[in-house]
């Protein structure tokens, strides 16, 4: 009985420690989530928070097992609800660039932070361009909050938080002193390469 119970503990210890990662070992994580966003700062029009879909893909590229690099091109929409009837859609392509802190047993929790680069796709008020009154780059501070769950040594599902508040002006002429803050809850396919 005590050998078999030996043996059991060696394989579990043995499964736990292989589904680590280590040094240089690469993730790529194609996600998609449901969105909340709205403006804050100076000016608040009673405006209410805008919802949506966003997508992308991730790399995940680790130091050690505790820490890692993670960056990637992501499609968002940001902007408000300012009244009922309207509304003001701010498609940005982000690249997050992220400290990624895995913690746990198993590392499967991850902590994440850093800055995030966003590119002004499109600017829509109720279907009404008005991308030349926005301010085309926007810098913000990007941060969430993760869990894995294994599925074998080379898959796992993502589910994550992440949220970004802006640090840049939404306008072009800095008239109104408002930022985009966003948050997502997302899921994704996390491939070890």
């Amino acid at each position: 009985m005590k050998k078999i119970l030996l043996f059991v503990s060696i394989f579990a210890l043995g499964t736990v420690n292989a589904q680590q990662r280590s040094k240089e070992d690469v993730e790529i994580i194609p996600l998609v989530g449901y969105s909340s966003s709205n403006y804050y700062g100076d000016e608040r029009f009673n405006n209410s928070s805008l919802t949506s879909v966003n997508f992308g893909v991730e790399v995940d590229y680790y130091f050690n097992d505790r820490w890692s690099l993670r960056s990637g091109l992501l499609f968002q929409t940001m902007g408000s609800k300012v009244t009922s009837y309207y509304k003001e859609e701010l498609d940005y392509i982000t690249i997050p660039v992220n400290a990624n802190w895995h913690f746990g047993s198993t590392r499967k929790w991850n902590l994440n932070f850093g800055p995030n680069f966003g590119f002004l796709n499109a600017a829509r008020a109720n279907g009404r361009s008005f991308k030349n009154e926005v301010n085309g780059f926007q810098l913000g501070l990007a941060y969430g909050i993760g869990y894995k769950i294994e599925v074998n040594k080379k898959f796992s599902i993502l589910i994550d938080y992440q949220g970004m508040t802006g640090l840049t002006e939404v306008p072009e002429n800095g008239y109104y002193g408002i930022k985009n803050a966003y948050a997502s809850f997302n899921v994704g396919g996390v491939f070890k390469l």
